[in-house]
């Protein structure tokens, strides 16, 4: 499946189906993140049961700590 992450097109894998799914993957897997999935803020809540389209855009917004 293609989705648009941060601007950047990527093929995923077609197990890839649901916001949970994708913040599995190793690149963002335990970080805190906000979702933004086709200009609507994804809740935490509903990661698990928001699936995912192909051409979807997804804005993921991390947090660096840092002083």
């Amino acid at each position: 499946m293609k989705l648009i992450i941060n601007g950047k097109p990527g093929e995923f894998a077609d197990d890839c189906r649901t916001v949970a799914d994708l913040l599995s993957l190793p690149q963002w897997n335990k970080r805190l993140v906000i979702v933004e999935l086709n200009g609507d803020i994804v809740g935490k809540d509903h990661y698990i049961n928001t699936a995912l389209g192909e051409g979807d855009r997804i804005e993921l917004v991390h947090f660096v700590g840092g002083g």
